[in-house]
């Protein structure tokens, strides 16, 4: 199928540069703007909202993340060791990182009430 699109001048360019790619460059746009970030957003939210909620030690160390959000930051590790991240989907790896050092240090200091309770 042939498509004719207008786009400005420093885009076309471009576009030409990458001429041999851009049904692949546009399969993956396709993918990234359909993939349903949603999903991991929403688990980043109850992460973040149990943290902020000063919960027991107990609570802390019962956080897991769920098998739709561990799914994708493998997923996300694996693409990035080969390079082949969008820059949102960086974006999307930095966040998961922060937050899976915030529930470390959580878990860390979870520990060290415990042991100083017990």
């Amino acid at each position: 199928m042939q498509i004719i699109l207008d786009v400005p001048d420093d885009v076309g360019e471009r576009l030409e540069a990458l001429r041999d790619r851009l049904p692949e460059l546009l399969d993956r746009a396709m993918q990234e703007l359909s993939t349903p970030s949603s999903l991991t957003f929403q688990d980043e939210l109850q992460i973040l909202e149990l943290l902020a909620s000063q919960p027991k030690p107990e609570d802390i160390l019962a956080i897991r993340p769920t098998p739709v959000l561990q799914a994708r930051m493998s997923d996300l590790l694996a693409r990035n060791k080969a390079g082949q991240l969008s820059r949102q989907e960086e974006a999307e790896l930095d966040r998961y990182l922060v937050i899976e050092h915030l529930v470390r240090l959580a878990k860390a200091n979870a520990y060290k009430r415990l042991q100083e309770i017990a």
